[in-house]
C-alpha cells in the first residue's frame, strides 16, 4: 500500500523550481537517482524516495534541432546530469545547430510566458546564468 503524501511529487518538484533548484528523487534501496518525480521507485517498487537538489551540471547526451514552419529553430536535448539521471530540456545561449553531444552544460532557469514557475534549461558551462 502506498502511504499518504502531503504533496504530490510534481508539486514538490515545482516548489523546488520556484526556488531555482533542480530537484530529483533518490532511492536509497536502489542506490540510484530517480527522475521524473514519482511515488514509487521504478527499480525496486519501494515508496521510500528521498528528495535531493542537483548541482545542475552535466552534459548533452543527445540533441536535435526543431525547425517550426513560422518560428526560429530551437534545440531539444537530453541532458545527463552528474547525479545520474537524464532529463529532456534545451540548451540556450548558442545557435541550436551548434549544440553537441558531450558538451558540458549547467542548469539555468527561465520563466516562460504563461508559466507560474521557472523552467530548467541549460547553458554551456561557464556562461552567465539566465533568470
Amino acid at each position: 500500500m502506498i502511504p499518504p503524501v502531503t504533496a504530490s511529487p510534481l508539486a514538490t518538484y515545482r516548489a523546488h523550481l520556484a526556488r531555482h533548484e533542480l530537484a530529483y528523487q533518490f532511492s536509497p534501496q536502489a542506490g540510484k537517482a530517480v527522475f521524473f518525480p514519482r511515488l514509487v521507485c521504478p527499480y525496486t517498487g519501494t515508496t521510500e524516495l528521498e528528495w535531493r537538489v542537483s548541482q545542475g551540471r552535466g552534459e548533452v547526451h543527445a540533441t536535435t534541432v526543431v525547425f517550426p514552419r513560422d518560428a526560429e529553430p530551437y534545440n531539444v536535448a537530453l541532458i545527463a546530469l552528474d547525479e545520474g539521471f537524464r532529463m529532456m530540456s534545451r540548451v540556450e545561449g548558442q545557435s541550436p545547430q551548434s549544440v553537441t553531444i558531450g558538451q558540458k552544460v549547467r542548469v539555468a532557469f527561465v520563466l516562460e510566458a504563461g508559466e507560474t514557475v521557472p523552467l530548467p534549461v541549460f547553458v554551456a558551462d561557464g556562461e552567465n546564468q539566465h533568470g
